[in-house]
Order: C-alpha cells, then sequence, then structure tokens
C-alpha cells in the first residue's frame, strides 16, 4: 500500500507552506505558476496544492531566477528537458525492440 506522503506526485503543500519552507514569496509561487513554469495541482476548491516534485522544481526555478534567468527562458528550459526524456525513452524503447529482433536464432542476427 503506497501512503500519499509516499508519493512524490502527491499534491500535500499548500501555498504557504511552500512559501516557508523555501523562504519565497507567495507571490513568486503564483507568478510562477502564472507563467506555466510550475503549475501544481487545484484542491476542489481552487487552491494550489504542491507535491514533493513540484516543490524540487521550485527549487530549480529559484536557482535560475538567481542567476538571472526569466520565467519564460526556464519554462523553456524545463519543455526542453521534457522533450528530451521523451525521446530518450523512445530510443531506449526502438533499442530494445531492435535487440529482441536481432537475438539469437532470428535472421537479423549475424553469422
Amino acid at each position: 500500500m503506497t501512503l500519499p506522503m509516499d508519493d512524490e506526485h502527491a499534491a500535500l503543500f499548500t501555498v504557504g507552506q511552500v512559501a516557508d519552507m523555501l523562504h519565497v514569496q507567495q507571490a513568486f509561487l503564483r507568478r510562477i505558476d502564472d507563467h506555466q513554469v510550475v503549475s501544481p495541482q487545484r484542491s476542489a476548491g481552487g487552491q494550489r496544492r504542491y507535491s514533493r516534485y513540484e516543490i524540487g522544481r521550485i527549487q530549480q526555478v529559484v536557482g535560475m531566477v538567481g542567476e538571472g534567468m526569466t520565467l519564460p527562458a526556464i519554462r523553456r528550459i524545463f519543455e526542453l528537458q521534457h522533450a528530451l526524456a521523451e525521446v530518450t525513452r523512445e530510443r531506449d524503447e526502438l533499442a530494445r525492440r531492435l535487440n529482441e529482433l536481432s537475438g539469437p536464432g532470428s535472421a537479423a542476427a549475424p553469422p
């Protein structure tokens, strides 16, 4: 049985809790959501709820902003990281399938 606290994607933390944890302003968290850099889930009442995964992303954002990067640039970096991860997964799946096809006993296997 997996507890919600064990799931890094479980939306457990409020804006205030995250702001306190990371020593940032609540307005900053709202701004990065408005810019679609880190967009938390919403409660039934429409309040933002953050997961541990999203908190980690926010920590990255804080570091990048500290280095002078803009929120649109950070969003683009995250988009490119996601795209690279997808391409890597596809490559790995194709390599696995190719290995299956060229395994022992197949016509594609070298002599």
